[in-house]
């Protein structure tokens, strides 16, 4: 009898690890189940609307570019994928970001070709626009993992607790609005860090370098989280018994899933070299349209792209960069625990957000991926940055006709939010930080209103913009000051990394 018990206990510790299990397990199914079915259709209703650059001759926008790319994999090569010819003109929506995308790209033309080859004939299907053609693929769905990420820091959490984080991230508006509205596939590259965030909340350490590998060989953005992970995967190697071989084990994952993933372009220096010139395009300039980062608010006072050269404003946003993700990244050195974790991944991507060089409006989805994460623990801080994350992206919603939407979306967040079954916790709130955060809600009421109704002076076209993106970096600048000062306050009970072993 004896036997039996200790071989039904290793099954089930065994089973613990097993994403299905453990979502079966938690009683999820239903839930997740309902939240799912419910998020395809929000994401159906928003693909009904217009997108970026919809009948906008003659180079419409992102919806055009993820069809050229899909033209150019199917019909060229693989190591003409990157490089300047006159079958593939990189002026024209060239390919930009890393392998993985392009074979992401490959995949859904092979799929697209047997239904309309119209769509993706080489140069013929230029401009063409169809409602198979746009929507011929959705992005992952990454809930489970953020619930075994989440879970896995605050195990005592219960079911419908769960269920209402798995709303919050499953039904992010911001994130529907700009994969499915604006439409680009940034939750492929976002459920790999997530899937990396768990692995790494559970304890597989190798498996979360290949995850993180390979959303980095996905979308070149997912650098905004490397800081968070390089930072507390040392911090775990400093502390066992063979820092050396830890590091290196992890390294050895790291270079093997990268020669995995771009190995056709690994073969000449060339090859490689003209992948990596179109994942940095410098002469973009420092920042496009307007994003609610520091070097595009303050450019109103001091012009950044006049007085300094590329060369000298990508030195400063090096160091602007480097210098506050540090703090974070010797917090987890010193002491990483998991929660500490998804604070240094929101302060890291914090500050690749607002100092980092050409970053656009969608790039707020990455300090989003790991608030969403400690809802539970931050939901004032989740629901005031998913606030004016959204409202930050208006004006370029607002081109690309996505009001509607924009409206919609705003509404079933906070009515998700207020939810009468799981209300998030009530914060204690000062007399004076209330009347704040009372008036920058306001603020932003208004300010959609003026934008709406009124003309802005001749003289000052962008008023509107550059004030919006005024009041959202604001707010953006207080919220990662908190969340850094929140890293570093102690914990009141010792993480599962301060009680582990050394190995031997």
């Amino acid at each position: 009898m004896e036997k039996k018990k200790g071989k039904k206990v290793n099954i089930v510790e065994k089973n613990d690890d097993n994403t299905w299990w453990w979502l079966l397990n938690k009683g999820l199914r239903a839930p997740f189940l309902c939240i799912s079915l419910f998020a395809i259709l929000v994401r159906l209703a928003v693909s009904l609307h217009p997108y970026s650059g919809a009948g906008d001759y003659p180079k419409f926008g992102d919806f055009e570019a993820q069809r050229h790319w899909m033209e150019i994999t199917v019909n060229l090569p693989v190591k003409e994928w990157y490089r300047n010819s006159t079958l593939n003109d990189l002026q024209y929506w060239g390919l930009d970001y890393p392998p993985l995308t392009a074979y992401q790209s490959y995949i859904h033309g092979i799929f697209l070709k047997s239904f309309l080859p119209e769509s993706v004939a080489l140069f013929t299907s230029r401009g063409h626009e169809s409602y198979l053609g746009g929507r011929s693929s959705g992005g992952g769905v990454y809930t489970i993992y953020g619930e075994r990420a989440y879970s896995s820091a605050n195990p005592r959490k219960g079911k419908n607790e769960l269920a209402w984080l798995m709303a919050m991230i499953l039904l992010n508006p911001c994130l529907i609005i700009i994969d499915h509205g604006h439409f680009q596939y940034n939750c492929i590259s976002l459920g790999l860090t997530v899937a990396a965030i768990a692995a790494i909340m559970s304890d597989k350490e190798l498996a979360a370098c290949a995850f993180f590998t390979l959303a980095l060989s996905h979308k070149q953005m997912s650098a905004y989280f490397a800081p968070a992970f390089f930072s507390h995967l040392l911090g775990r190697c400093l502390r066992r018994r063979n820092p050396f071989l830890e590091v290196a084990k992890l390294g050895l994952v790291v270079f093997g899933t990268f020669a995995l993933v771009w190995w056709p372009y690994l073969n000449s220096k060339q090859a490689f070299l003209e992948v990596l010139a179109r994942l940095a395009p410098f002469e973009r300039g420092l920042y496009e349209d307007y994003v609610a980062n520091f070097w595009c608010t303050t450019s109103v006072l001091i012009k950044w792209k006049k007085l300094f050269s590329t060369h000298s404003l990508k030195l400063f946003c090096l160091v602007a960069t480097l210098s506050t993700s540090l703090p974070s990244m010797i917090q987890q050195i010193m002491a990483p625990s998991n929660r500490g974790f998804l604070y240094a991944l929101l302060n890291s991507s914090f500050s690749f957000y607002l100092f980092s060089f050409q970053v656009h409006e969608k790039s707020i989805l990455l300090p989003l991926l790991p608030a969403s994460l400690l809802v539970l623990e931050e939901p004032l801080l989740f629901r005031w940055l998913t606030h004016f994350g959204l409202f930050s992206m208006f004006p370029l919603l607002y081109r690309d006709q996505l009001i509607l939407a924009y409206i919609a979306l705003f509404a079933l967040f906070y009515l998700l939010f207020y939810a009468p079954g799981k209300r998030p916790r009530k914060i204690k709130s000062s007399a004076l930080r209330s009347f704040f955060l009372n008036l920058f809600g306001f603020c932003s009421f208004v300010l959609h209103i003026v934008y709406f109704t009124i003309h802005p002076p001749e003289r000052y076209p962008f008023l509107f913009e550059a004030i919006i993106m005024l009041v959202c970096c604001s707010q953006f600048v207080l919220l990662a000051t908190y969340t850094n000062m929140k890293q570093w306050k102690p914990q009141k009970r010792s993480s599962s990394i301060d009680r582990e072993k050394k190995l031997i």
